[in-house]
């Protein structure tokens, strides 16, 4: 697990001190999505058709200190939208890093090596660049050739810069696991700390909803690509996560581990579902009806979701919460999962290669202007 031992320190005593205090529910990582506004539309998301009104909104830096602070939580996702477009975002992350959260800024890469120089390497600083799998295959899911070029372009300009990195990268339906697999050797050579992979979420609003994979076929493709590693892969989440990925582990998922806050509030009852808002972080977490959510709520919208937003706190509480727990993830930090049925799956003809790149033409919201 590439995670520092700094932060994985901080997160457990975190966790403890919650549960030696008898909390049920607490956050670990606070989804902050200061904007909407995106200069990608890609065919998989469903989290930026917002109309111009509403792209041109955006969080200012207090409304983040005092979210940040509402919540506790010692890490801080921003994701968006896409957070490099926020003309205060080097306010925003240096304050988050002078009050030592650990921050995960989101971005796709297109405006990062331009703006690099504007930020200072932290350990409490992480570029997450979104890279979904190897060139053809990436610039496919964001529906914009030549993106990959830039991401990676972006990533090593801030790697050589000292800046910790880790690719995010999101599957779906059709995904080759071996171009998975070969995406992992590409970034650990560049130098990246590690990598970040989830299935994609079933939004309603995205533009192709023929790409989801249900449950059984998430844990096949992800066998598939965790099992017999390289030692040279590094993952930075986790490996309780990914087993649950592989399908060696069930959880049910913690919606309130990863709560979202946005221009509307706080955000019911996680950061892909979209219930309503709270204008507080209290009246979230105390008012929301917990169990409508998850599998086993039966809720139709929870039914395939496998996302690291939902289950990844589950697998670190489980982690952090026993002696059992801890040394599973222990063990799984160091196991390569050799599995001949794996390699069996790698060796299966895919169906289909890679779809000929669909160039979705500029939607009118990037043209919205401060």
């Amino acid at each position: 697990m590439a995670v520092p031992i700094s932060q994985m320190g901080t997160v457990a005593t975190y966790v403890l001190k919650n549960r030696l205090q008898g909390r049920k529910r607490y956050p670990l990582v606070l989804m902050l999505e200061p904007l909407f506004r995106c200069n990608l539309a890609c065919a998989g998301c469903g989290k930026v058709q917002y109309p111009p009104h509403i792209l041109k909104k955006q969080l200012t830096p207090e409304q983040c200190f005092a979210a940040v602070e509402e919540c506790g939580a010692p890490m801080v996702s921003i994701p968006g939208g896409e957070p490099l477009l926020h003309p205060q975002i080097v306010e925003i992350v240096n304050g988050l890093v002078a009050r030592k959260k650990y921050v995960y800024l989101c971005t796709n890469a297109l405006e990062l090596k331009r703006r690099l120089p504007e930020f200072t390497p932290s350990k409490y600083l992480t570029f997450s660049v979104h890279l979904d799998g190897q060139r053809e295959d990436h610039d496919f899911s964001v529906c914009r050739e030549g993106g990959w070029d830039i991401a990676v372009e972006g990533i090593k300009e801030a790697v050589q810069r000292g800046f910790r990195v880790t690719p995010n990268s999101t599957f779906f339906d059709g995904t080759d696991p071996n171009h998975v697999r070969a995406h992992f050797d590409e970034m650990m050579a560049i130098g990246v700390e590690g990598i970040v992979l989830s299935p994609g979420y079933s939004y309603d609003k995205a533009p192709d909803q023929n790409r989801f994979l249900g449950r059984a076929r998430v844990r096949r493709l992800f066998r598939a690509i965790l099992s017999n590693r390289k030692k040279s892969w590094k993952f930075n989440m986790s490996p309780l996560f990914l087993e649950f990925l592989m399908g060696d582990r069930n959880y049910d998922c913690t919606p309130w581990g990863s709560p979202a806050f946005n221009i509307f509030g706080w955000q019911r009852p996680c950061y892909l579902l979209q219930d309503g808002f709270a204008d507080t972080f209290a009246e979230l977490m105390n008012s929301t009806k917990w169990e409508d959510y998850g599998v086993g709520s039966g809720n139709p919208k929870c039914a395939n979701c496998m996302v690291s937003c939902g289950y990844e706190p589950s697998a670190v509480l489980d982690g952090f919460g026993s002696l059992k727990g801890f040394i599973a993830m222990v063990k799984g930090s160091f196991s390569l999962y050799p599995d001949k049925h794996a390699l069996d799956l790698l060796n299966e003809p895919m169906p289909t290669g890679p779809a000929p790149l669909v160039q979705i033409e500029q939607p009118e919201r990037e043209m919205v202007k401060l």
